[in-house]
């Protein structure tokens, strides 16, 4: 898979970094010379240029990626780079990243962004996560279809626990995609009970994020 990264500071050089050793190739493109390190990540491809000129663009070939990667610290940058991957090169995959969360609502299918990545969100999730039992805690979100990644571990005395994957009346609009259990990631099948402890990562439209946490929340008496 061909990857470009708009953006070669620490956050781009470390998916940059994550992606080569997956056996991707990637693609590193920055207009500062300052950030033009090839020699923290030699095995990429580095291009010194403006990713939001379509010159810049053009000698990226970016026609030729499955995936653009908009990591840089600006978000209007960010916005530009995932609207001109999207409608000039039609990139499949535009993931971008958000630095302010007060413009997290305009990365969306109308920019050209299908995953929009919040730093400061996806922290106090992870704090959150790491501290609570039994709520739900949003991840990700994804633009299309208004549809998040989230999380809700398990207490060991919810109504949940014991009970087959198959059994559970899910909500419409949710799918289970993974269990994490003891360190182990579970692909879920309709035969696994759930576990107190249990970490179930599920995406989920907005409107039914309530419906899932009080399905998952409630606990024997």
């Amino acid at each position: 898979m061909r990857v470009a990264i708009a953006g070669a500071g620490a956050v781009g050089r470390s998916i940059a970094g994550e992606l080569l050793e997956n056996g991707h190739e990637v693609l590193l493109v920055d207009k500062n010379p300052k950030s033009i390190s090839v020699e923290r990540v030699p095995q990429a491809e580095w291009l010194l240029a403006d990713a939001c000129e379509i010159t810049a663009l053009d000698e990226a070939a970016l026609q030729r990626c499955n995936v653009v990667i908009a990591a840089t610290g600006d978000d209007k940058v960010n916005l530009v780079v995932s609207l001109l991957a999207k409608t000039e090169y039609g990139v499949p995959r535009v993931v971008a990243r958000v630095n302010n969360p007060r413009n997290e609502w305009l990365f969306n299918e109308a920019w050209g962004v299908d995953v929009a990545v919040s730093t400061p969100r996806l922290m106090s999730a992870l704090v959150e996560e790491a501290v609570s039992v039994g709520d739900l805690v949003r991840l990700m979100r994804f633009s299309q279809g208004d549809a998040n990644l989230v999380e809700i571990t398990l207490s060991g005395t919810a109504t949940a626990v014991g009970t087959r994957v198959s059994d559970v009346e899910w909500p419409e609009d949710t799918a289970l995609v993974t269990i994490i259990r003891e360190g182990r990631v579970l692909v879920p099948s309709g035969s696994d009970s759930l576990e107190g402890g249990d970490e179930l990562l599920f995406v989920a439209t907005s409107e039914r994020e309530g419906e899932l946490e009080a399905l998952l929340a409630g606990e024997n008496e």
